[in-house]
């Protein structure tokens, strides 16, 4: 039974047509998206550097005040405190609101960055339909693939489709990347969604 079903996954596998992407090595060839990273980086630096500088302040005012409690009254002291607690709570909340989930450095990068992983989205979806792909898989996600022929590697061919030039290779630089592929006929699937924290190539539908 079991050999019966792998011939049958076997045989419907090679009645489809698919081939395989790398999203990141798109961007990578992409210089509005080396732009935006720039952007994002310098601002990502500039608010953390903004955040030490709290946190090195309030981290003063705790050491200023071990050392001179024991000459505070105790009102004084209450004071003291609360000026710390006020302190800590507005350095974290700013440090959440460039930072945390829909911050301003979230909200930047979907200005910058997601127009350009529509772009490229369309293109691969324009590809597959024209060309009658079954699926179009991602290297550059979290979908594990072993072994694939670099000879279905259609990166290229996505970059240029958007006008934009591919990288050099040397001879040997298709080896070894991820991805198959098969002869035959089919609809188009969109390529996979990265979960959040993996690679920026998190391409998927406007």
């Amino acid at each position: 039974m079991l050999a019966l079903s792998v011939m049958l996954f076997s045989t419907g596998a090679m009645a489809q047509k698919w081939c395989y992407v790398d999203t990141q090595y798109i961007l990578d060839n992409i210089p509005e998206y080396k732009s935006a990273q720039q952007q994002l980086d310098q601002l990502s630096i500039s608010w953390q550097k903004e955040v030490e500088t709290k946190y090195a302040f309030i981290d003063k005012l705790y050491k200023d005040f071990q050392a001179e409690q024991i000459l505070l009254t105790d009102e004084m002291k209450r004071k003291r405190e609360n000026e710390i607690v006020a302190k800590e709570k507005e350095a974290k909340e700013f440090q959440k609101s460039k930072f945390g989930y829909e911050g301003e450095l979230f909200k930047k990068k979907q200005e910058l960055v997601k127009p350009i992983q529509d772009k490229i989205y369309n293109a691969i979806k324009k590809m597959a339909t024209e060309q009658s792909y079954a699926a179009i898989f991602d290297k550059s996600s979290d979908l594990i693939m072993l072994y694939a022929n670099p000879k279905f590697d259609k990166s290229d061919d996505i970059l240029n489709a958007m006008g934009y030039k591919a990288a050099e290779k040397g001879g040997d630089s298709g080896a070894g990347k991820p991805g198959s592929g098969s002869s035959g006929g089919g609809g188009s699937t969109p390529v996979k969604e990265n979960p959040a924290g993996g690679s920026n190539s998190d391409i998927k539908p406007k």
